[in-house]
């Protein structure tokens, strides 16, 4: 028996290293799943514990008596004689769900807290609900919102992915991963550019349309690094490869500018900015450019003038020069039609340099003499109520 016993823990060792457990969990898994068969035998005890020593695997029961307040009054060994086999077929059904259990939990702690990380995963699964990436110890399930509509996987493809959730299901870890994210365009340049990796260069801002084009906002800490060149690479080296990984996409990247306006002239590049208006309150701008220039600043279906809204966080619009032009003549006429009959309704009510100053001085005197028909106790009146606050002002 106690050869026996060895030879179980020496198993148990080698089932602890090879799935990353310790011995100790095994053991407590192991002594709660015999508890469980004990109280299923004959004239066991209510409550009972099991003991395994570590160093010969011997196995011992202890039965426990409680009192009402649920405090140990006496307790005794109760190991059944044939205990062993009984332990035995037990532990291989339970020790197997305990490992698959403890295998979960660390394979959901390896990946917990890492959302926001890219990922390589070769695609295992396919349907139009998702795609399955195996990375290794463990899957990922990709949504097909999360799916570029232009990229087409087949079964053994290598790809990366940007992990959007860890969740802890009864199943374990499911781990949700995405190749629309903005954030895998950043981790990418992260992999294939030193400067970004050190924080030399740093990625201000990502607007993105996956699988057609993404704008990238670059801003260098060191006044000796470009971070368009850096990003770029040499003969476009380092670009070319973030865009291979994303299958194709374009990228565009501009150098970040604290100026606005020098900041949205190049979001909207390639077409050139004329002139560009800020309206702070609405948090909006009108971008000017060229009539031959409209076309290639709006983009395809507005593509261009959306990643760069996107990326400035303004509302943007873009007109055309001649129609700006035309939008300001307009209202330039509206301004002085507005000023022009401002004037002459106040010129209608201006007396005329020909009016007669007698019509004027007759309209007092009538006045004056309806005022003196009232005799000298309305006078008096007047001045009694006039006198006090004179008097007031000499004190």
């Amino acid at each position: 028996m106690a050869r026996d016993n060895q030879d179980f823990m020496d198993a148990l060792e080698v089932i602890a290293r090879e799935k990353g457990l310790t011995v100790e969990t095994l053991l407590e898994s192991l002594a709660n799943a015999l508890v469980a068969a004990y109280k299923r035998m004959p004239g066991a005890a209510d409550e009972a514990y099991v003991e395994i020593d570590p160093d010969n695997g011997e196995i011992r029961v202890f039965g426990q008596e409680l009192d009402d307040d649920g405090n140990v009054v006496r307790e005794w060994e109760d190991t059944p004689k044939d205990f062993g086999r009984i332990a035995a077929q037990t532990a291989k059904q339970v020790m197997f769900q305990k490992i698959r259990d403890a295998e979960r939990d660390l394979k959901y702690e390896e990946y917990a807290g890492r959302e926001g990380d890219i990922v390589t995963g070769v695609v295992s699964q396919m349907d139009t609900r998702f795609t399955l990436l195996d990375l290794g110890k463990i899957e990922a399930i990709m949504p097909h919102t999360e799916c570029p509509p232009n990229e087409r996987y087949s079964i053994g493809q290598r790809i990366k992915a940007y992990i959007v959730e860890v969740r802890k299901t009864a199943k374990g870890p499911q781990i949700v991963v995405s190749r629309t994210h903005p954030g895998l365009v950043k981790r990418l340049f992260e992999l294939e550019v030193p400067e970004i990796a050190s924080g030399v260069v740093e990625i201000k801002a990502i607007a993105r349309e996956p699988g057609h084009r993404s704008k990238v906002a670059v801003w260098s800490n060191d006044d000796g690094v470009d971070p368009v060149g850096a990003c770029v690479g040499s003969r476009g080296s380092r670009v070319r490869m973030v865009t291979n990984e994303l299958m194709g996409e374009k990228l565009d990247i501009v150098p970040f500018s604290e100026d606005v306006v020098e900041y949205l002239e190049r979001a909207i590049q390639p077409a050139y900015a004329l002139e560009v208006r800020i309206d702070e309150a609405a948090g909006s701008a009108l971008i000017v450019v060229g009539d031959d220039q409209l076309s290639l600043a709006i983009g395809r279906e507005g593509q261009n003038a959306r990643l760069a809204a996107r990326l400035s966080g303004l509302h943007i619009d873009v007109r055309a020069e001649s129609e700006v032009a035309a939008l300001d003549r307009q209202a330039a006429a509206e301004d002085d039609y507005r000023d022009d009959f401002s004037a002459q309704m106040f010129d209608e009510n201006m007396p005329s340099d020909e009016e007669d100053p007698g019509e004027r001085d007759d309209v007092v005197t009538d006045a004056d003499s309806r005022g003196s028909d009232r005799g000298d106790e309305d006078q008096g009146s007047i001045d009694a109520a006039v006198t006090p606050a004179k008097d007031f002002s000499e004190e």
